[in-house]
C-alpha cells in the first residue's frame, strides 16, 4: 500500500513549521519532502490534508483502560476510541486495574485474549510487582517471563488503594527495583509515602472533616517529596531505570532533577490536570478533580511548566482513569469518591493550546513530550514517535488555530466527565493516521468516523536482562 499526504505542515524547529509531503509505503514513512509538482503515479493514493499541521501521533505512556474487570468504568475500545480522537496512536496501559493484574505471563495472555480484538490504536502493556504478587515464592520468575513476553515496563506503589495490587513495603520495594534492574527495563513509581499519608487520613476523618481540601490535605507535598527522595536513595543503591509517575510537587521535581544532575537514571513525568489546576480548582470542582496525588499550589504548577521546558519532565501522560460517572464521583464523601480523570482525549490538543499557544513549551518541545520521549523510554524509538522515514507512519493531523470550547458531552470515552469543562482550546484534531490508516476523522459539519476496532496490534518491548 502507497499513500501520499499532500498539502501539510510538519515542525521545522522552535515553534516554526514548513510544507511538506509524506509517502508512506506498507504503513511506514518512506520519504519526506518539499511540496513539488509530481507526475501522477497510479499505484499511490493521495490524500490532500488542506494545508493543516501534521505531528507525529502522541504516546501516552499511561492509562488505566480498565480492561478486564473494571469495564463499568472504561474498556479498552472505548479508551483507544477516545485515544483516536485525540491525535494518540500508541498508548501504554497499566498492569493494575484489570482483573487479573498483569503480574505473571497468565494474567499477561489473559488480558491480551479480551483487549486485542478491541484496539482502535496500537498499544504495550506495562508489567507490575505488587505486594499481593510478592507474597508468591515464584515472583522473581513471573517478572522474568512477563518481561521475556514484552510488558513496556514495570510499576510498583509505595502507596495504593487497590485490594488486588497492594503497595510495597520498603523492604519489598527495594528487592523489587533492584530485581527489575537485572532485566534492564524501567520501574515506574507511584510516589507518596505511605505512613504519612495514611496517618493524616486517619486523623482527619476521626475529626469528622470532609472537604476536598481536607483531602488535599491528606496527601500533602511532603509526602510525594519524602517518597521520590527513598526512591533516589534506591535508585543509587540498586542502579535501576526508576521513573517517577504523575509529578505533581516542584519539589519532587527538584529532587529528580538533582539526581539526574548526580548522574543517576531517574526520570519523571507529569500530566495536563498538573499543569493546569491548583488547590483552588480543587476546591470548587470537588471530586471531579480527585486525583492521587492531587493537585497543588500555583508555584508547583509553574514549575512544572518550567521543568517540562527544560527537559527535567521527560515526557507527559495523562494518567487517564475514568471513573463510573456520576455514581463513583458522587457518593457523598470526597474520601470514598473515586480518585481518577479522564484526559487520553484532550492531552494533546490542551498541550498545543496552552503550552505552544501561551509560549509555555515550543512546537519541537511539544513533538518531544507527546511522542519521542515516550517513544525513547518504552524502546519504541525505532518503530515511533517521529516523523522520519523508516518509522510508522502515525499522524495527528490538527487544524491549529480552531477555538473550540470543551464539553463532555462531546468526548468519546465510556464515562464522559472533565475538569477542563467549558475551557476553550485553540487547536483541534481533525484526523489520525495509525501506520497511514485513518482510526479517526472529522469533516468539517462535525460528523466524525472512527476505524474499527481490533486495527490496533501490540508492541512488544524487547527484553534486555543484564545478569
Amino acid at each position: 500500500m502507497r499513500r501520499r499526504f499532500t498539502n501539510l505542515r510538519i515542525p521545522a524547529g522552535g515553534s516554526e513549521t514548513r510544507p511538506a509531503t509524506i509517502l508512506a509505503v506498507d504503513g511506514r514513512i518512506q520519504e519526506i519532502t518539499s511540496p513539488a509538482a509530481e507526475p501522477a503515479e497510479e499505484d499511490v493514493e493521495s490524500l490532500d490534508l488542506g494545508g493543516r499541521l501534521v505531528l507525529p501521533g502522541a504516546i501516552d505512556g499511561h492509562v488505566h483502560f480498565d480492561d478486564p474487570g473494571f469495564t463499568h468504568r472504561e474498556t479498552f475500545e472505548t479508551g483507544s476510541r477516545a485515544a483516536a480522537a485525540g491525535g494518540v496512536t500508541c498508548v501504554v496501559d497499566m498492569p493494575c486495574t484489570s482483573l487479573p493484574p498483569v503480574t505473571s505471563l497468565h494474567n499477561l495472555q489473559a488480558k491480551l485474549a479480551v483487549i486485542e480484538a478491541k484496539a482502535h490504536v496500537d498499544y504495550m502493556l506495562w508489567g507490575g510487582l505488587s505486594h499481593n504478587a510478592l507474597a508468591s515464592p515464584e515472583w522473581r520468575r513471573d517478572l522474568a517471563e512477563i518481561v521475556a513476553a514484552g510488558v513496556a515496563a514495570i510499576k510498583v506503589y509505595m502507596l495504593s488503594g487497590m485490594d488486588s495490587f497492594r503497595d510495597l513495603s520498603r523492604p519489598q520495594l527495594r528487592d523489587a527495583v533492584e530485581e527489575v534492574a537485572r532485566h534492564g527495563v524501567p520501574v515506574g513509581v507511584h510516589a507518596e509515602d505511605r505512613e504519612m499519608v495514611r496517618e493524616l487520613t486517619g486523623r482527619l476523618r476521626a475529626e469528622g472533616r470532609d472537604e476536598p481540601a481536607d483531602y488535599a490535605a491528606s496527601r500533602p507535598a511532603a509526602a510525594e517529596i519524602a517518597a521520590v527522595e527513598t526512591m533516589r536513595e534506591i535508585c543509587r543503591e540498586t542502579g535501576a531505570r526508576v521513573h517517577i509517575v504523575h509529578v505533581a510537587s516542584g519539589g519532587a521535581l527538584d529532587i529528580v532533577s538533582a539526581a539526574r544532575d548526580e548522574g543517576l537514571p531517574m526520570s519523571a513525568e507529569t500530566c495536563p490536570h498538573f499543569l493546569q489546576f491548583t488547590l483552588s480548582d480543587f476546591r470548587e470542582q470537588g471530586a471531579l478533580l480527585k486525583t492521587a496525588p492531587v493537585v497543588k499550589d500555583p508555584a508547583d504548577r509553574e514549575r512544572l511548566w518550567k521543568g517540562l521546558a527544560s527537559g527535567e519532565l521527560l515526557f507527559v501522560a495523562t494518567d487517564h482513569a475514568a471513573g463510573q460517572w456520576p455514581e463513583e464521583k458522587r457518593t457523598g464523601s470526597i474520601w470514598t469518591d473515586y480518585g481518577g480523570v479522564p484526559g487520553v482525549e484532550l492531552s494533546l490538543p490542551y498541550l498545543l493550546s496552552e503550552g505552544v499557544g501561551r509560549g509555555r513549551i515550543t512546537l519541537e518541545r511539544l513533538t518531544e513530550v507527546t511522542a519521542s520521549e515516550p517513544a525513547r523510554f518504552f524502546g519504541l524509538e525505532h518503530r515511533k514517535g517521529r516523523l522520519a522515514p523508516g518509522l510508522d507512519a502515525d499522524l495527528a493531523v490538527l487544524e491549529p488555530d480552531e477555538r473550540w470550547t470543551v464539553r463532555a458531552e462531546g468526548l468519546h470515552n465510556l464515562n464522559r466527565y472533565t475538569p477542563l469543562e467549558g475551557y476553550e482550546l485553540k487547536g483541534r484534531i481533525c484526523q489520525t493516521y495509525v501506520r497511514a490508516e485513518p482510526v479517526y476523522s472529522r469533516s468539517s459539519d462535525g460528523s466524525e468516523r472512527f476505524g474499527k476496532p481490533g486495527f490496533g496490534g501490540r508492541i512488544e518491548r524487547e527484553s534486555r536482562t543484564t545478569s
